[in-house]
C-alpha cells in the first residue's frame, strides 16, 4: 500500500523528534501476541514513553496487571488494534487511564498542559477479554474528551468504569457483552457530558449502564441495544440503573434504544431512576425518555424520587409488575405511548399497568393501553395531587380501566374506556376529593365513593 503524503510527513516529524518505534505504528520486538507470553512489561514500557499513536498488531496479548497510562507523562494517547485482543489474566482493569484535568467542560478551565499532553485520549478497535475473576476492562479518571470506539469488552468483572472527574466522554460503536458486573459503571463520577451511542450493551449481570452517586450533567444515550443486563440468580439490576445516592443526576436523554430482558430476574427494570428522597427529588431529573422499545422485565420504567421527566413516544410490552411505576415524584409527563399485548408474544401473565403513587403535578396525555390483565386497573393514581389525564384510551382492561385511589385534584377529560367483552368497571374512585371527570366515554360501570369526584358522563 502506498503511504499517504500526510502519513509520510507525520513519520518524518516523529523520527526527527526521536519518537520510539511504537509511535510510528511499528511493533516492538518484545511483543509476541501468542496469548501465552506475559506482555505486561513490554506494554507498560510503551505506556511510559511518549508514544502518541500505537497500533497493536494482530494477536492475543496476555497481561497480568493493569497497564497504567498516565497522560501527563506519556503525552496524547491513541491506541488501536483492529485484530488485537488484550487478555487480562490478573486483577484490576486491563487499561487504567489517568489524567490531571480538574476543570469543567468550559474552555477557560482547561489547563494548557491538558491540551498539549492529555487531550482526547483515543481507544479504538480493541478487544479486551477477562481471564481472571477480578479482571476489568477500562478504568478512566481525570480526563478531557476521552473517546472510545469500536471496542469489544467481554468476560470481565466491570467492563468500563468512569470515576473521579471526567469531561466530554464519547462511547460509540462498542460491544459491551457478557461481563460479570456492570457494563458501563459511573462510580461516584463528576462528569459533564457523556454520549453513549450506537452500542450493544448486553448480558452484563449487574446492570447495563449503571450510575452510583456522583454529580452528573448531560447524559445522552441513543440508538443502543441494551438488553439482558441482570442475573436471574443475582441482586436486582436494570438495563439503565441510575441511583443518585447523595449526589445528583440531571439533564439527560435516553432516545431510540431497545431495552429488554429479563422478567425472570427479581427486581429487574429497563430504566430505573432513584433520587435522594421525597424532599430532595429535584436531584434526579430533567430527563427525556423517548422513542424507545421496552419489554420483558419486572418494570419497564421505574422512577422514584424524581422531578422533571418526560416519557414520550415509546412502545411498551411485557412489564411483569408494571409498564411504568412512578413513586414520590413530581412534574412527570407521560405522553403518546402505546402499551399493547400483541397476541404473537403469547404473554398472559404480565400486569402491564401504569401506577403513579404519592406523586404530584403529573400529566398523562395520549396514552393508549390495550388488554391490561390481572392488575387492579390499567391506570392507577394513588395518593396523587394535581394530575391531568386526557386524550387517553384504555381498552379491554380485565378489572378496571382507571383507578383514582385517595387522590386529590385529578382532572380526567376526553378519554375513552371500553371493553369488547361487555360489562366492566370503567372508573373506580376510592377516597380523595376535588376530582373531576368530564367529556369522556365511560363505556362501563362507574364505582365512586360519595364526595370523592364530580363525574359527568
Amino acid at each position: 500500500m502506498v503511504e499517504s503524503a500526510v502519513s509520510m510527513h507525520r513519520r518524518q516529524m516523529l523520527l526527527l523528534a526521536g519518537a520510539p518505534l511504537a509511535a510510528l505504528g511499528q511493533t516492538p520486538p518484545a511483543l509476541k501476541g501468542d496469548g501465552q507470553t506475559d506482555e505486561t512489561a513490554a506494554l507498560q514500557r510503551w505506556a511510559d514513553t511518549r508514544a502518541p499513536d500505537f497500533r497493536l498488531p494482530p494477536g492475543r496479548f496476555r497481561i497480568t496487571r493493569p497497564i497504567e497510562i498516565r497522560l501527563d507523562r506519556a503525552g496524547p494517547l491513541a491506541l488501536s488494534g483492529a485484530e488485537a485482543t488484550l487478555v487480562m489474566a490478573g486483577a484490576g482493569p486491563a487499561l487504567r487511564i489517568t489524567g490531571t484535568h480538574k476543570g469543567t467542560a468550559g474552555p477557560s478551565t482547561v489547563h494548557e498542559g491538558v491540551w498539549r499532553r492529555e487531550r482526547t485520549p483515543l481507544i479504538d478497535g480493541l478487544e479486551i477479554v477477562g481471564a481472571h475473576p477480578e479482571a476489568g476492562g477500562i478504568r478512566l479518571e481525570g480526563t478531557m474528551q476521552a473517546t472510545f470506539t469500536r471496542l469489544v469488552i467481554r468476560e470481565t468483572r466491570d467492563a468500563m468504569v468512569l470515576t473521579g472527574r471526567n469531561r466530554n466522554v464519547i462511547v460509540s460503536e462498542c460491544h459491551i457483552y457478557n461481563n460479570r458486573g456492570p457494563g458501563i459503571l459511573f462510580d461516584q463520577l463528576d462528569l459533564h457530558q457523556v454520549n453513549i451511542a450506537n452500542c450493544h450493551i448486553s448480558y452484563n449481570r449487574r446492570g447495563g449502564i449503571v450510575i452510583r452517586g456522583g454529580q452528573i450533567r448531560n447524559l445522552q444515550i441513543g440508538s443502543c441495544d441494551i438488553e439482558g443486563n441482570m442475573d436471574p440468580e443475582g441482586p436486582p439490576a436494570a438495563n439503565v440503573d441510575i441511583d443518585t445516592g447523595a449526589g445528583a443526576v440531571r439533564e439527560g436523554a435516553i432516545i431510540g434504544c431497545t431495552l429488554q430482558h429479563t422478567k425472570a430476574a427479581a427486581g429487574s427494570a429497563n430504566i430505573r431512576m432513584v433520587g435522594q428522597s421525597a424532599e430532595r427529588a429535584h436531584r434526579a431529573g430533567f430527563f427525556s425518555i423517548a422513542n424507545n422499545a421496552f419489554s420483558d422485565v419486572g418494570v419497564n420504567v421505574h422512577l422514584r424520587y424524581a422531578r422533571g421527566v418526560v416519557i414520550a413516544g415509546n412502545t411498551f410490552w411485557e412489564g411483569k409488575d408494571a409498564n411504568v411505576l412512578v413513586e414520590y415524584s413530581s412534574d412527570i409527563v407521560l405522553s403518546a405511548n402505546i402499551m399493547d399485548r400483541n397476541p404473537d408474544y403469547r404473554d398472559t401473565e404480565s400486569l402491564g399497568h401504569v401506577v403513579f403513587a404519592d406523586c404530584r403535578d403529573v400529566a398523562v396525555r395520549g396514552l393508549h393501553m390495550q388488554t391490561t390483565l390481572h392488575a387492579e386497573a390499567a391506570l392507577v393514581l394513588r395518593r396523587c395531587r394535581r394530575a391531568e389525564v386526557s386524550d387517553t384510551v384504555l381498552l379491554n382492561s380485565q378489572k378496571a380501566a382507571l383507578l383514582l385511589d385517595h387522590s386529590e385534584g385529578v382532572r380526567v377529560s376526553n378519554c375513552r374506556m371500553e371493553n369488547d367483552a361487555g360489562e366492566f368497571v370503567a372508573l373506580r374512585v376510592r377516597g380523595g376529593r376535588n376530582n373531576i371527570v368530564r367529556g369522556s366515554l365511560l363505556a362501563g360501570t362507574v364505582d365512586a365513593e360519595p364526595g370523592t369526584a364530580t363525574i359527568e358522563r
